[in-house]
């Protein structure tokens, strides 16, 4: 195995340990298994064993339910046992944070029990602390005396156990050696890791979340290439992005995460973790499956790498000289392919953040408004936004009247043969590796390499898209060449939501490694038409439709910024951290979480946290710079970072209290 994974270029699962839960096997090769959790309290039976029952009708192969303490712990028997009653054996999960108590209960009824390594015995109160080697030593050993009860007893009972390490749970002593790091989430995992190997237990899956995708994504890698050089082997792993929040956003930065590891053909199981009713997950995680569950692609076009010329372990942006407003500090453009249209007007702009007003005779521009349109053979007949411009076919961009605004697009042998370019920008599609395309076709590199004018558009008709064009990356990489890339993304699927896990998967994986400078969704003419028929529809496959209201060019620019802001990239919108509810859950997050998105949806750049427990807050929070936590029924704790401001506030004037800190905090604008 090289770095992290069996090839950077050859589509290859990774080899993990075989686990059994229950009477489903994953890891060793077996499908990549889908899974959810439900929302309902545990001490009530039914409506959980109801709720299990939709999630496993829907298509869930595990079903996790919490236990935070002895009694709901208990309580796991009793709604087994209606689900077997009723003819359902989907194997149930246990999710444990504080309560060693509860597992050691869990883990004689379910089939798997989760435990969080920084909750479960370690302290975590945000307090910096300096551990002498000594100290350090003896913390362990006090895990390791509170843990091997629990692996003793999962042993005995043959239930297997995830060791799920999250991002804003790292304990105290971790946080003191390691930082809040991808590397401080890999050692918390391997700490419980060694203790169960110490015991000869070896059913164990890891998980690494992160409500960021960029350090759930560096923390996987680091495991997976720990568990290689401590081991020689790997354990099967878990993928999600935590409090991936709910609608589009949430569906976006799930399949940025979690698709970025599928590629590469990591991962056992998943879980996407929405602000939504649990079954709702399951068709997401199907969609993110199902496209490594077809015929595997060919890929053998694509020239080996034993090594990548960048680090997958850390974020730095590919190094690119400035073309006009793309490349080196500029945050990457959008490309809005507007060349299905005819006779566009001021109107077709609104789909993209453009609104004219024809009283002021003004524009109005959005966070979220394209760079650039592409118009293919026909160019606007009216006054553009003075930041807007055009992209055409080359004869079409030689009639151009005002070359300022308008750009030609050339295949890359065509720019080279070209005798009219334009002195300011000229953008050069290259199809990377397809079966029609090798090495030795990109000659024209060496002409165009460092073109002070060249925006290259990478794209691939490979089936396996996404590693070819990152070879293209590491090819220009090797040579040199610094000119700007836009990523070029076209979609054959149907639905909304398999074009948003497409798009986001293979856009995605490359603008968390810091390859691209810019963003073109597209997709063949028959998924338009589809895509624009289901505009008519009133719910699609996952029980939501992201097209009422929306055309298919307002979807596609929303999903550009969505991929955008995801990727920690470029940020056009308020981001919001919203973990997908559960039994300790305080409150109603789903109608919170709209309440709260109603009011502050305008506050360009912040991020809200929206926990339902402490459990989830303040550490699930990880990076947010507000946090809307529940501490009680009907309370609500408000938090600046990691540090309390209101406590116990009454959940009627909650989200006013919010705002009133927004604004003593120098983060709110009044709405325009």
């Amino acid at each position: 195995m090289q770095l992290y994974c069996n090839s950077l270029t050859q589509y290859s699962r990774l080899k993990t340990r075989e686990v059994k839960v229950g009477n489903l096997l994953l890891g060793n090769f077996h499908p990549i298994r889908v899974q959810t959790m439900t929302t309902t309290d545990t001490m009530d039976t039914m409506a959980t064993v109801e709720q299990s029952i939709r999630c496993i009708e829907a298509g869930a192969e595990l079903v996790r339910i919490t236990a935070p303490s002895k009694k709901e712990a208990e309580n796991l028997l009793n709604i087994k046992n209606e689900l077997n009653k009723r003819g359902y054996t989907v194997p149930l999960v246990a999710d444990i944070h504080f309560t060693p108590n509860a597992a050691e209960i869990a883990a004689r009824i379910v089939e798997k029990v989760r435990v969080n390594p920084g909750n479960y015995v370690d302290k975590k109160k945000f307090e910096l602390i300096e551990y002498t080697d000594a100290d350090y030593a003896e913390e362990i050993e006090r895990i390791r005396e509170r843990f091997t009860p629990l692996v003793n007893i999962c042993k005995e009972y043959g239930t297997a156990m995830r060791i799920g390490t999250n991002h804003g749970s790292l304990s105290d002593r971790i946080m003191s050696r390691y930082g809040d790091t991808p590397m401080g989430m890999v050692e918390s995992a391997m700490e419980f890791l060694r203790i169960a190997r110490d015991r000869n237990y070896h059913n164990i899956v890891l998980s690494m979340k992160s409500s960021n995708p960029q350090v759930m994504v560096q923390a996987y890698r680091l495991l997976i290439q720990q568990m290689d050089a401590e081991f020689q082997e790997c354990y099967p792993l878990h993928l999600g992005v935590t409090e991936a929040g709910d609608g589009e956003d949430g569906r976006i930065k799930s399949a940025t995460g979690i698709g970025t590891l599928l590629e590469d053909g990591i991962g056992d199981t998943i879980r996407v973790s929405l602000t939504e009713d649990p079954e709702l997950e399951i068709p997401v995680c199907k969609d993110l499956v199902k496209r490594y569950s077809m015929p595997a692609p060919k890929t053998g076009i694509i020239p080996k790498i034993e090594k990548p010329p960048y680090s997958p372990f850390t974020y730095a942006r590919r190094e690119t000289f400035t073309v006009d407003n793309i490349g080196s500090g500029h945050v990457p453009v959008v490309v809005a392919d507007l060349s299905r249209i005819e006779n566009i007007s001021p109107s077709h702009l609104k789909n993209i953040g453009y609104s004219y007003d024809a009283e002021t005779d003004k524009w109005n521009i959005s966070d979220a408004a394209a760079d650039y349109i592409f118009t293919g053979n026909h160019i606007p007949d009216f006054a553009l936004p003075g930041t807007l411009k055009v992209i055409v076919f080359p004869a079409t961009w030689a009639l151009a009247a005002d070359k300022n605004k308008c750009y030609p697009i050339f295949d890359g042998g065509g720019y080279v043969e070209a005798k009219e370019k334009s002195e300011r920008i000229n953008f050069v599609m290259m199809d990377c590796f397809t079966d029609e395309t090798n090495i030795n076709d990109f000659t024209f590199l060496d002409e165009l390499a460092n073109d002070k004018t060249v925006v290259l558009c990478l794209s691939s008709k490979n089936q396996h898209a996404m590693p070819a064009v990152r070879r293209m990356f590491m090819e220009l990489m090797e040579r040199k060449i610094k000119n700007p890339v836009v990523l070029t993304c076209d979609s054959n699927w149907e639905t909304a939501d398999e074009h948003l896990i497409h798009y986001s998967t293979e856009c995605g994986a490359l603008l968390l490694d810091g390859l691209g400078d810019g963003i073109c969704l597209g997709m063949t003419s028959k998924s338009y038409s589809t895509l624009a028929a289901d505009n008519t529809d009133s719910r699609n496959a996952s029980g939501r439709n992201y097209l009422l209201n929306q055309t298919v060019e307002q979807f596609i620019n929303n999903t550009a910024f969505g991929i955008l802001q995801a990727t920690r990239t470029r940020i056009s919108k308020t981001e919001y951290i919203s973990c997908p509810s559960c039994g300790r859950t305080l409150f109603d997050l789903q109608e919170t979480t709209a309440k709260i998105r109603n009011v502050t949806h305008h506050l360009k750049g912040v991020k809200i946290a929206i926990m339902g427990c402490i459990v989830n807050g303040p550490g699930e929070m990880a990076d947010a710079d507000f946090g809307y936590v529940g501490s009680g029924v009907g309370k609500i704790t408000l938090y600046k970072g990691k540090e309390v401001m209101k406590r116990n506030v009454d959940s009627a004037i909650a989200v006013d209290q919010l705002i009133g800190l927004l604004k003593e905090s120098d983060a709110w604008i009044e709405p325009a």
